[in-house]
């Protein structure tokens, strides 16, 4: 049985959603810290984490009063996994690195496709 569920992508790839998977890989969090972290309410943050817990990317465990969340691994694996598949496919992932429209290297901003609005870094 897979362990990453393709439906947690929804939620994953909002800037909001990319933002919250991304502190989680910097270390574990509690809704309280990430809050605190990110300009998203609570529920928010807490249904972004709900997401990303049924589609088996993250995981939680109790902390007292608290839940603290961290990524899973055996999720995260299996979504890097299903992502290779897209490596050999003209316009996907090539050689590690994201095919990009300008040609930049990975980590630089690119442009948004036309007619959207360009990424903001406060989400």
């Amino acid at each position: 049985m897979p362990t990453y569920q393709a439906n947690g992508g929804q939620r994953w790839a909002t800037p909001r959603g990319r933002a919250i998977f991304e502190r989680l890989a910097e270390r574990p969090r509690a809704v309280g810290e990430l809050v605190g972290e990110l300009p998203v309410s609570r529920p928010a943050v807490s249904q972004h984490l709900k997401v990303l817990k049924e589609a088996r990317l993250v995981v939680d465990q109790p902390a007292g009063t608290r839940r603290i969340y961290r990524l899973d691994p055996d999720g995260v694996g299996a979504l890097r996994a299903d992502l290779d598949r897209f490596r050999s496919i003209p316009g996907g992932l090539q050689g590690g690195r994201r095919a990009t429209r300008g040609g930049e290297r990975r980590g630089e901003a690119r442009m948004p496709e036309e007619g959207l609005e360009p990424p903001t870094r406060g989400l």
